[in-house]
């Protein structure tokens, strides 16, 4: 597909979309689980590490609700690269293991499918000496193919089993910049 024939697809598969959650709606949970990351976290001096590319978007929004003295950094772990379905884990970047050792961690992720991205990263977490490792995402899909027993602690919305946009989270690398959470056809 040249292009052009990408960006007319792009666009039909956008005049196509149907929001389940208003960019409105997804603040304010952003907004929720800002407090309770900071009841949990205000005396911890917690190390926030963004989930590479979809997590991007809700981190730098959570971040500016976090009123107390925090590190960022990022992890860059995929299953689905360019791709609509994921397979195996493929590490992009992982932060100097001595950055891990007696930290209270917090994943921040986009979304929480199947689980086993966030999984995999929470465990070489622990393995590099984190004092604790939780996960916040941003939206939970909701069915019953999880791969993992991990569950994330915050969670911003969820939504039912659909091919989901917006917030950082792509199709083809497009709509991360969408102002809420819109379902799509691929």
């Amino acid at each position: 597909m040249n292009e052009k024939e990408l960006v007319e697809h792009i666009k039909k598969v956008w005049d196509e979309a149907e929001c389940l959650v208003d960019g409105q709606t997804v603040e304010r949970s952003i907004s929720v689980m800002a407090g309770q990351i900071t009841e949990d976290y205000a005396d911890k001096n917690p190390l926030l590490l963004c989930l590479m590319k979809g997590a991007v978007v809700f981190m730098g929004q959570l971040l500016t609700k976090l009123p107390f003295p925090l590190e960022i950094d990022y992890i860059h772990a995929s299953r689905y690269g360019d791709e609509l379905v994921g397979e195996n884990l493929n590490w992009v970047y992982q932060p100097a293991p001595e950055k891990m050792a007696g930290r209270h961690i917090i994943l921040i992720d986009d979304i929480f499918d199947q689980g086993a991205t966030l999984a995999a990263c929470v465990d070489w977490l622990k393995k590099q000496g984190a004092a604790s490792v939780e996960a916040a995402v941003l939206v939970e899909k909701k069915h019953d193919r999880v791969l993992t027993t991990f569950e994330p602690k915050y969670i911003g919305v969820e939504v039912p089993d659909e091919f989901v946009v917006g917030y950082g989270m792509d199709y083809r690398n497009y709509f991360r910049n969408a102002n809420g959470i819109f379902k799509v056809a691929p």
